[in-house]
């Protein structure tokens, strides 16, 4: 018995072909994953299947579901059927969700548009639909709202969202991008019990191969909006056919061409580093919440080293990070660049503060999209006491921008004509501009493509040999922090709970955070390699 039915769909917007001879079938407690990089037609596959296209969108071939015909349906009803025969989990839960609207109004919301219940009765429902994604009534009421959730907690709202009706197929398009390991294993296990028992057919679409290698009954590979192979999971990892199925593999584990270059003289001493935040009082005469994000962190970091700095989300990483680049004062401890402290009593010191920069895991959202590029990979030269003007400033950008990869010319173009991995490539240049000797990286690869991921990887270990940097690697990434790092720092509840060279650290771990950190992290199947 076959659930969803796509036989050779074409998708054109407005004339320009977007799918052509798409192909595949999901059966009631299947799980099918859908793999290609962006732009390959994935999620406008998925969006074909509930016919949330964009206007100007024409269709040729057979889309069923449950024996309805998608794409000879009309609104109405295909507004009904959409979360009682087929619900979406997205990739983003914070803007899926309202965030004025409390957790139990938006769960109830899917069943009161689709169900003549009461009000009482939907928010009943929303409670069960909550408690089987794991938000327990004593811990997640359903008064709260988006803000005061974490990512996975908000994730598990989202699935509660989708699965209020049971429906019979559920997409998931890239559900846990954004997500640290350990919480990436968590949701992906609750997606395969949730299929499990409801007998449901799930479309899971990501980008990456190793996330669905655990979990896929069936592999879809798409390029350029087309299937360019397809097979049964994990035997498909043996037996790669197409060109770019093997390159998709190859860069999935792919490890950059770099030399250890360190010296014996630390560049970054971190010592004894404590931060806290004081949250308002509960009551009138409460005490004060303290919430200690960072609780004594010390490391030093050579020159010429690469460091990965790991752990979940509200580890500290984040905290500990903007206290090195000088953006947060500590209560306690010192933090030194070359010997020279960070802060000059309760201000930054500016002379310090030049000789690091930061690279950022969204590349769009860093920048002003109404600036040319020219002016966007400027912008560290505020710190200079007197940055270059004239022909120098226009050197300066040509040589950032063609040590990245790109041209002088891409100086007069806007951000939005850049894909993903330039825009990153143009992050990495506005870092390098002011020839810091520090760059800290926080997830500056997690949110591309695997093979764009290689790239930049690749671009970062070329740009160390050639200038000599040092690099601080914050990411919840294992396999970049292995393949990319010297050392490692393992951080848990404010702490470095383990540290030592990379090889040891995940050969053999020695703390059970780190055990159960590397035990969560997505792999291929043994037959890939």
């Amino acid at each position: 018995m076959t659930l969803l039915e796509i036989e050779s769909l074409d998708l054109d917007i407005h004339g320009t072909p977007i799918l052509r001879d798409v192909s595949l079938t999901v059966a009631p407690g299947q799980i099918v994953g859908v793999i290609g990089e962006s732009g390959s037609g994935k999620s406008m596959t998925a969006f074909a299947v509930m016919q949330l296209l964009p206007n100007g969108t024409t269709c040729k071939g057979r889309v069923t579901l449950s024996g309805h015909d998608m794409l000879a349906l009309p609104e109405a009803r295909l507004c009904k059927l959409r979360g009682d025969e087929v619900g979406m989990v997205f990739q983003e839960p914070m803007t899926a969700l309202n965030p004025i609207r409390t957790i139990g109004d938006q769960v109830a919301e899917t069943i009161l548009i689709h169900e003549d219940v009461t009000k009482a009765e939907a928010m009943a429902r929303a409670r069960e639909a909550l408690n089987r994604v794991e938000l327990p009534a004593d811990r997640f009421p359903l008064t709260r709202y988006p803000h005061e959730l974490s990512g996975g907690q908000r994730q598990r709202v989202v699935i509660a969202m989708a699965i209020a009706l049971r429906p019979k197929l559920l997409i998931a398009d890239e559900p846990t991008t954004a997500l640290d390991v350990t919480t990436q294993a968590q949701i992906l296990e609750l997606l395969k019990r949730l299929v499990r028992e409801d007998g449901m057919g799930m479309l899971m679409i990501t980008h990456d191969l190793a996330v669905v290698a655990d979990m896929a009954d069936e592999i879809v590979i798409m390029q350029h909006g087309r299937v360019v192979e397809r097979g049964a999971c994990p035997a498909i990892f043996s037996n790669l056919q197409h060109p770019y199925s093997k390159a998709l593999l190859a860069a999935s584990s792919h490890i950059p061409d770099r030399a250890c270059r360190t010296t014996d003289a630390p560049l970054l001493e971190v010592n004894r580093v404590v931060r806290d935040y004081r949250l308002p009082r509960k009551t009138l005469f409460g005490a004060p919440v303290v919430i200690h994000a960072v609780k004594g962190v010390s490391f030093t970091l050579e020159r010429g080293e690469s460091l990965g700095l790991v752990g979940e989300s509200g580890c500290g990483k984040s905290t500990l990070t903007r206290a090195i680049l000088g953006l947060e004062e500590v209560q306690g401890g010192t933090i030194r660049l070359d010997g020279q402290p960070v802060f000059d009593g309760h201000r930054v010191n500016r002379a310090v503060r030049r000789r690091m920069q930061v690279v950022f895991q969204d590349p769009y959202g860093s920048f002003n999209p109404r600036h040319r590029v020219e002016r966007l990979v400027t912008e560290p030269f505020h710190l200079l006491e007197t940055p270059p003007t004239g022909a120098a400033r226009d050197r300066a950008v040509d040589e950032a921008l063609t040590s990245v990869g790109l041209t002088p010319a891409d100086k007069d173009k806007y951000i939005h004509e850049f894909s993903g991995g330039q825009r990153q490539r143009i992050a990495i240049a506005r870092a390098l501009i002011i020839k810091p000797d520090l760059i800290i990286l926080d997830e500056a690869v997690s949110a591309l493509d695997v093979q764009v991921r290689a790239q930049i990887l690749d671009l970062l270990a070329e740009l160390s040999a050639k200038f000599g940097l040092t690099y601080l690697f914050i990411s919840h990434d294992l396999s970049v922090v292995r393949s990319i790092t010297d050392r490692v720092l393992v951080m848990k509840s404010g702490e470095i709970v383990e540290q030592g060279p990379t090889t040891r650290v995940f050969d053999d771990p020695q703390h059970p955070y780190t055990q159960q950190l590397i035990a969560a992290a997505p792999r291929l199947p043994e037959t890939a390699a």
